[in-house]
């Protein structure tokens, strides 16, 4: 049996570049608010190293509070501020890019639509960037459903297939006649797609390795399944010999908050079966 991993897969920039901020913090008085990525193993690590998570800024009365990569609305950081707690900001700039641009499209007077779903917190993020304007529409048919206005500006989630996203501004191009469309979907998550829909073609059973809460692996593996059997897991114990029995080609790929030392047990493990 063959193994092929994805051309592309892992970590992406932003991810590393938080998991970099969180670690430089480790003091034992810092902690994320909410979990830094959508990787459990990865938060257990980094709690291990002395970085703790609160849910809320009302379980700190002192230290430092890091800013997640999914990113918070403005009036976390005014509260932080307000509490005295020291602020590091690991928002991926991909992530600030689509809240910044909500907001631009908000001062211009336009109805925000934001492309993605309605209780990932990166969307709820942006929302919060567009003054709590926003509407956010996860379907085609949300699209269909949503009423004409004069001056209309979407963006999307970082994280949405471009296909999906395609489809659904496809329904709301006849909602105004003063449309701007930013297209805030990261190259990552474009490179990650192709990548794992190419090699989904050429293999038996594709493995996609991630968080069960991570929106963009989610994403992968739902791609894959339409070119083959595909499983989605988040660690090497979940394999079961039973998918893989009467492969001949295995692909894998992984969202792009998976650590690369899951990746590799996940890899030597099918290597053995």
């Amino acid at each position: 049996m063959e193994v092929i991993l994805s051309g592309c897969l892992g970590f992406c920039y932003g991810v590393k570049r938080a998991i970099k901020i969180a670690e430089e913090h480790a003091d034992g008085k810092s902690c994320t608010l909410g979990p830094i990525i959508h990787n459990p193993q990865m938060v257990e690590r980094l709690k291990a190293e002395g970085i703790g998570m609160v849910e809320d800024l009302t379980a700190m009365e002192e230290g430092t509070i890091i800013i997640r990569s999914h990113g918070v609305g403005p009036q976390v950081y005014e509260d932080a501020k307000f509490r005295g707690l020291n602020i590091v900001d690991a928002t991926c700039p991909h992530v600030k890019k689509a809240q910044l641009s909500a907001k631009e499209l908000s001062q211009d007077g336009r109805q925000v639509v934001i492309v993605g779903e309605k209780n990932h917190p990166e969307v709820k993020s942006i929302f919060e960037w567009s003054n709590k304007t926003a509407i956010i529409l996860e379907t085609e048919a949300d699209a269909e459903n949503f009423a004409p206005c004069p001056k209309l500006g979407i963006v999307s989630q970082t994280t949405m297939s471009d296909e999906n996203f395609v489809k659904i501004v496809s329904h709301l191009l006849g909602k105004s006649h003063d449309i701007r469309v930013l297209r805030t979907i990261c190259t990552a998550t474009d490179q990650r797609q192709k990548a794992a829909l190419e090699l989904a073609s050429m293999v038996d059973v594709m493995l996609v390795i991630g968080g069960r809460n991570s929106a963009n692996t989610t994403r992968l593996a739902q791609l894959c399944e339409k070119k083959c059997t595909t499983y989605h897991i988040e660690t090497a114990h979940e394999l079961s010999p039973e998918w893989l029995k009467n492969s001949t080609k295995v692909g894998i790929t992984a969202g792009a908050s998976t650590p690369d030392w899951i990746i590799g047990e996940v890899y030597k493990q099918c290597q053995m079966m």
